[in-house]
């Protein structure tokens, strides 16, 4: 097997790998990159793969907007209400307080990723030295100067445990239809359990998003219940605020943790997305924080690549790299830890922390300027 070499090599086809080499190829279409992607080159056999919610901030929205990698069948969120279940203490988020066209956005994983794919056939055209390999393919082993890690993978299916925490919980996902759901609303209310969030979808307004976090004990019996049974402790739990809950449909559990990686650099190599870290769902913010991974990974090669005629050093490359990590250290530290911190405080039934979470949620309504902070770093990040 001879080798064949180019400058960076992205391990990983998922959305923030594609995104990562559609953003570099775009700022420097010479660039000597391959991405090997473990699915095929067909889109068609993603047509029917995951089709999960996932939201997509109105941040992550702008950037993906400068590769045209933005779907049309998405559901845009306007207003965000949480709430504790039994408890006190409520906010209300609207996209008019920040004066965005939305706070977010909820997308099925697979058309984020067939647009995403779709995107960077676009910019290959224009790319000579773009080399795109399926592991279907013959494979020639590769040496390059870059290493960019993206594989991603959900909490324990991957192979890699550096630091984090199993929260103990499990999020069961699926389609509800519901009698009086608002356009554009997404709602989060925090339960004994777990988060419980139900979200806008492109299907229409009253079928909505389901997301129920739970203990795995609970999750399990929740998925094995029928339909009736179901909705009824649904309803118990969320309560009456969209009217009733009629339908259930493509239930499905997953497992939930912290995983991340202290040091996302090492010599020529590069951890981004879900192979840096990988978060719970509570804020939704783990491919929004990828995707900014991705961008400002693709700014930073594609700056040291393109500026110079001369043959690049491992020294450069690792000292590149390095002010990459230096430069994710705060919005990684800030998301990473309000995220787990979301997770935690709010599955707490001590009672100091129930008051203390129902203040917070009540200074999060009556201090229009802390919210307005916690929605920026939802929506854009820590810059």
């Amino acid at each position: 097997m001879r080798s064949q070499d180019c400058d960076i090599l992205i391990q990983g086809g998922g959305p923030v790998g594609l995104a990562c080499a559609a953003w570099l190829l775009q700022k420097f279409p010479e660039a000597k990159l391959t991405l090997v992607d473990r699915n095929s080159i067909n889109d068609a056999d993603l047509a029917t793969a995951d089709s999960r919610g996932i939201a997509l901030s109105h941040g992550s929205k702008l950037l993906l907007d400068t590769i045209k990698a933005w779907p049309t069948d998405c559901a845009d969120i306007h207003r965000v209400h949480v709430s504790q279940a039994g408890r006190f203490g409520r906010a209300l988020m609207t996209r008019e307080e920040l004066n965005q066209a939305a706070l977010g956005h909820i997308i099925r994983y697979r058309d984020i990723h067939i647009a995403i794919r779709q995107a960077l056939r676009e910019i290959q055209a224009k790319s000579p030295h773009f080399i795109w390999r399926h592991t279907s393919d013959n494979h020639e082993q590769m040496n390059a100067k870059c290493i960019v890690h993206a594989e991603g993978g959900l909490f324990k299916t991957q192979d890699w445990v550096e630091s984090g925490r199993d929260y103990g919980q499990s999020a069961l996902v699926g389609l509800v239809e519901v009698e009086n759901a608002l356009p554009h609303q997404a709602w989060e209310r925090f339960t004994a359990e777990g988060p419980l969030a139900v979200l806008p979808s492109h299907y229409g307004t009253n079928i909505l998003n389901l997301v129920w976090c739970g203990s795995p004990e609970s999750s399990q019996q929740r998925l094995q219940l029928n339909e009736i049974d179901f909705l009824k402790s649904l309803q118990n739990e969320f309560g009456s605020r969209i009217g009733r809950f009629l339908k259930i449909q493509d239930r499905r559990v997953f497992e939930l943790g912290l995983n991340y990686r202290k040091h996302i650099t090492k010599d020529n190599e590069v951890w981004i997305g879900n192979a840096a870290q990988t978060l719970h769902p509570v804020a939704g913010q783990g491919l929004n924080l990828g995707l900014r991974d991705a961008f400002l990974l693709a700014e930073k090669l594609a700056s040291l690549f393109s500026g110079s005629t001369e043959e690049q050093t491992p020294a450069q490359i690792q000292n590149a790299l390095e002010s990459y990590a230096h430069s994710r250290k705060a919005d990684r530290t800030t998301t990473i830890g309000l995220t787990d911190l979301m997770a935690r405080v709010f599955t707490s039934n001590l009672a100091p922390i129930v008051v203390a979470r129902g203040l917070a949620l009540s200074a999060l309504q009556w201090l229009p300027p802390v919210k307005t902070s916690l929605a920026r770093q939802m929506m854009f990040g820590r810059r």
